[in-house]
C-alpha cells in the first residue's frame, strides 16, 4: 500500500492511552509527524520518547485539558508547522444512570470534552486548512452517535452531536480540496469502561466479559486506513465491530 502519510503532519488529541496512543503509533509508523496532546505529561513523553526512538519523527507534545479553550488556541497558535491531519480522539463516558438519577458534573464533563472540545479544535485548525485548500479532519465518534441505549443519554447525545457536526463540516468545507471524517467504533477494550464506573475495574471488566472485544489498534487501523486514501477519496463514516457485537445493545456473549 503507498504511504501518503511520509513527512506530513498530524495532530492527535487524547494521545496518551487507547486509541489515541494507537493511532499515534500508527502514523509514526507512516513517518508521519505528530503533535500529541492530552492531559498527562508524563504519559506524553513516554510515547514521544518511544515514537521518535522507534521511527525517527518529529515529536511534539503539549499536555492540557481539551476543555480549556484559552489552552487549545494557544497550542495551535505557537504552531510553526502547517497541520495535514487533525485527529479529534480526546472524549469519555462518565456513568450509567439514567436521565433521571445522572450526575449534572458527568454530563458537563462528557459535553464539554466530548463536543466542546472537538469542536474548537476543528474551529482552530480549519482556517489554516483553508488557507492551504487541503487537510484532513477526523473524528472519532461511536455507535452511540448511531444508536442511543439506556443509562447513556447523554453520552449518546455527545457523540450524535459529533456525527452531526461531522456532516456539516463536511459541507461548510464543501468548496476546498479539505476532506473531513468520522469512526465510530463498537466495543472497544481500554481505559474506557474503567473511566465510565469511575476507576472500577470489576464493573468495566465485566463489559467485555464472555466476548473478544475490539482493542485500541483495531481502530487505530482503520484510522491510519482512512487518512491514506488518496487525495481525492473521502470516507465519511465507518462503523466498526467486533464479530461478537451486531448493534449498541446486541452483544453474543458466549461460555469461555
Amino acid at each position: 500500500m503507498k504511504n501518503r502519510l511520509a513527512n506530513k503532519w498530524g495532530i492527535i488529541t487524547g494521545a496518551t492511552s487507547g486509541i489515541g496512543k494507537a493511532t499515534a503509533y500508527a502514523f509514526g509508523a507512516s513517518e508521519c509527524n505528530l503533535v500529541l496532546t492530552g492531559r498527562r505529561q508524563e504519559r506524553l513523553k513516554e510515547v514521544a520518547g518511544e515514537l521518535q526512538s522507534d521511527y525517527a519523527i518529529e515529536v511534539e507534545t503539549a499536555a492540557f485539558d481539551i476543555r480549556d479553550t484559552g489552552a487549545c488556541r494557544e497550542l495551535v497558535e505557537g504552531l510553526s508547522h502547517p497541520v495535514d491531519i487533525l485527529v479529534n480522539n480526546a472524549g469519555l463516558a462518565k456513568g450509567v444512570d439514567g436521565v433521571d438519577e445522572a450526575d449534572l458534573d458527568d454530563w458537563n464533563q462528557m459535553i464539554d470534552t466530548n463536543i466542546k472540545g472537538l469542536m474548537t479544535m476543528t474551529r482552530l485548525i480549519a482556517p489554516k486548512m483553508r488557507e492551504r485548500d487541503r487537510g484532513h479532519i477526523i473524528n472519532v465518534g461511536s455507535i452511540a452517535g448511531h444508536e442511543s441505549y439506556t443509562g447513556g443519554s447523554i453520552y449518546c447525545a455527545t457523540k450524535h452531536a459529533v456525527k452531526a457536526f461531522t456532516e456539516a463540516t463536511k459541507k461548510d468545507l464543501h468548496d476546498t480540496n479539505i476532506r473531513v471524517s468520522m469512526v465510530s467504533p463498537g466495543l472497544v477494550e481500554t481505559e474506557f469502561s474503567e473511566v465510565r464506573y469511575d476507576g472500577d475495574k470489576d464493573k468495566a471488566d465485566q463489559v467485555y466479559e464472555g466476548i473478544r472485544p475490539l482493542v485500541a489498534g483495531d481502530i487505530a487501523e482503520v484510522i491510519h486506513f482512512t487518512a491514506n486514501r488518496p487525495p481525492h477519496v473521502n470516507i465519511m463514516d465507518t462503523i466498526i465491530f467486533t464479530v461478537d457485537q451486531s448493534s449498541a445493545t446486541m452483544v453474543h456473549r458466549g461460555d469461555d
